[in-house]
């Protein structure tokens, strides 16, 4: 007996209510889909907005006009001998603290920063003629004085940098020593380099070593090695490393490369061996889906006019898989970029007042020094803090930005 089914009828009451109902749901979908990006958006522009209100201000440094009688001033040097030895036996501190105090009157303590002498000496250095002059020496402003004259300072600050403006004394510029210095104690003159010499050697040291180990793992693994249980258990090995947090990773530097191999500690090399452990089985796992993802055909076609199973690999297999490669490779990178705990416990928190020289050097990195300052009590700190995090997402998108347009230029389509 075969039944008969009637043709389903569009424009019955049922069915359009149905049909709105469909059409309701799919409108709820994409208005929460598009609540959740403009949320994501609002988010990030808070976030971007914040830090650029005080970050931009890190940039900047308050100045002022020292007018200097270096004749008849208390410094004692001569102007044909001047070595960094006289320099440093002729007691610019205390020179300096008196020149101030016949400038600025008996509060000039609180107007300049600390290291107001290196300015002088600095001077000096550049022409020692100027022993024998009177010279205006544009000298950092105490970090009081600094935030007054950015508008978030002190009533009493506030009242000496009105009075240093009406005497044409003061001003502002862009702090060119926030980009060439290293750490220190006074914000008004601590710089970013040190730490982003540091994080340039350590993200150096952890790419040679953690992509060519990485792609040749990947390589073996899905062109050379036999599926058996070995194999297994070395994939789900990696599966479980890139999973692994990163604070692991570095009680592994720190018995390996520390406390059994004894290699220095704090320096760009330890961090950049312990951050390859960690990006490594990235690397790895999206090499291996790259290498997957090229067609059979193309290693067929090799194997047809007479390549060498390595030269299928190396010649048509490896470069059609980079693309894919470098994108595992930018998520790798870039997370290493942002680590802090695992470069903590290999000791790259010390106090770095000169940029390394060499990956062996002592070092910190950009997010360690940001770690730093965020815990300074200082409030001059807080701008530094802002502003060392923007030049750590400057770096993060230039890095990711050369890796983008390598793995474009690389891309193939079929």
């Amino acid at each position: 007996m075969t039944t008969t089914r009637n043709p389903t009828d569009w424009k019955s009451d049922a069915m359009q209510r149905r049909i709105a109902r469909r059409y309701a749901a799919e409108r709820r979908f994409r208005l929460a889909g598009l609540a959740a990006v403009l949320l994501s958006v609002a988010f990030l522009a808070f976030l971007l907005g914040s830090m650029m209100g005080n970050g931009l201000r890190g940039f900047t440094s308050t100045q002022i006009a020292l007018k200097v009688d270096f004749p008849a001033s208390p410094l004692v040097l001569d102007p044909d001998a001047i070595t960094d030895q006289a320099l440093a036996n002729a007691n610019l501190p205390m020179v300096t603290a008196a020149i101030a105090d016949k400038a600025l009157g008996p509060d000039s303590e609180a107007l300049l920063a600390p290291t107001a002498w290196t300015a002088i000496r600095d001077a000096i250095r550049a022409d020692p003629r100027i022993l024998s002059q009177t010279a205006t020496i544009h000298v950092p402003a105490a970090t009081a004085i600094d935030l007054a004259a950015k508008g978030d300072g002190t009533p009493d600050a506030e009242a000496a940098v009105d009075r240093l403006d009406k005497a044409g004394m003061l001003s502002t510029g862009f702090n060119w020593g926030f980009l060439t210095g290293s750490d220190g104690t006074d914000p008004a003159q601590v710089g970013i380099w040190g730490a982003f010499k540091g994080s340039l050697l350590t993200m150096f040291v952890t790419l040679i070593l953690s992509f060519p180990i990485g792609v040749a793992t990947a390589l073996y693994l899905e062109e050379y090695a036999r599926k058996n249980w070995v194999t297994d258990i070395i994939e789900v090995s990696i599966n479980n490393l890139a999973a692994v947090p990163s604070i692991i990773f570095g009680l592994l530097g720190l018995s390996i490369f520390l406390n059994l191999l004894h290699m220095p500690r704090s320096a760009a090399l330890v961090g950049g061996l312990t951050l390859a452990l960690m990006t490594m089985p990235v690397i790895v796992i999206a090499g291996r889906n790259a290498i997957k993802a090229v067609p059979p055909s193309i290693r067929d076609a090799a194997l047809g006019i007479g390549a060498s199973p390595v030269q299928v690999v190396f010649h048509h297999v490896l470069p059609l898989a980079l693309p894919g490669i470098l994108t595992g490779t930018i998520i790798g990178m870039a997370r290493a970029l942002g680590e802090t705990a695992p470069l903590l416990m290999i000791g790259m928190r010390a106090f770095i007042a000169t940029p390394p020289g060499g990956v062996t050097d002592p070092a910190t990195v950009l997010p360690v020094q940001i770690f730093l300052w965020s815990d300074e009590v200082s409030k001059g700190f807080v701008e530094k803090t802002s502003a060392a995090i923007i030049v750590l997402l400057v770096f993060l998108l230039a890095m990711n930005g050369l890796a983008i347009y390598l793995r474009n230029k690389f891309e193939r389509r079929w």
